[in-house]
């Protein structure tokens, strides 16, 4: 479904992205951010909002991503990537950072995704062999042991195909867990009903986003 005519409106980067889905976290929530762009959203949540970050490798309490220069090369996520720490932040054992996924603790997990469909099934794993995280990891246990799961996404694909389905085409993550999706184009929430749109980019309208989306969209 690639644009034919120049676009009216300016999708979000990645960064945009992130910048959205942190706005909507709200204060005093416990978060593990899944590896890739999700691991972003910690750099947008305001330095006077309490969002606990926890990481499944054993930190909870992360801040936004250090300096150029001033990484601590033993303080990691579990994407590999380099953190800083919040006041109060601490380390933990590996079973006892799963214990926090598997014991329901989490008010909210954000994952990437391949594809969402209009049920919450999630797919974002694979195992081609120069994938960084080729296997489904963690993310089975984060998506059924959140309170919430959330996905950040671009809509399609680079050739245009829709990532927001009505059904999936990839192996699940998840069966019936997303509760919303961010894009660069749009926030849906999953209900019962199917997808619902909450926000557009600036100059975006409906009926081109049901255009440019494989399931029924419905308006708010």
């Amino acid at each position: 479904m690639p644009d034919t005519a120049v676009a009216s409106y300016t999708p979000l980067d990645r960064k945009g992205i992130a910048r959205r889905a942190a706005d909507d976290i709200p204060e005093g929530w416990y978060v593990n951010l899944g590896i890739g762009m999700p691991t972003l959203i910690a750099d947008y949540v305001p330095a006077d909002r309490e969002v606990i970050f926890h990481s499944e490798n054993g930190v909870l309490g992360m801040g936004p991503a250090p300096e150029p220069g001033h990484e601590n090369r033993w303080l990691i996520n579990a994407g590999k990537q380099y953190v800083t720490l919040r006041p109060g932040a601490s380390y933990v054992h590996h079973a006892d950072s799963f214990a926090i996924i598997r014991g329901g603790h989490l008010d909210l997990c954000v994952l990437g995704g391949f594809e969402v469909a209009e049920n919450g099934d999630l797919a974002n794993w694979a195992t081609s062999a120069n994938d960084t995280a080729p296997a489904v990891g963690g993310a089975m246990d984060l998506a059924a042991g959140a309170k919430r799961l959330w996905v950040v996404t671009d809509h399609t694909t680079k050739t245009g195909a829709s990532k927001i389905v009505s059904r999936c085409a990839y192996p699940l993550t998840a069966i019936g867990s997303v509760k919303r999706v961010y894009t660069n184009l749009c926030v849906l929430d999953v209900e019962p009903r199917g997808f619902v749109v909450r926000w557009m980019v600036d100059g975006l309208d409906f009926d081109t986003l049901q255009a440019r989306t494989d399931a029924k969209l419905n308006r708010d």
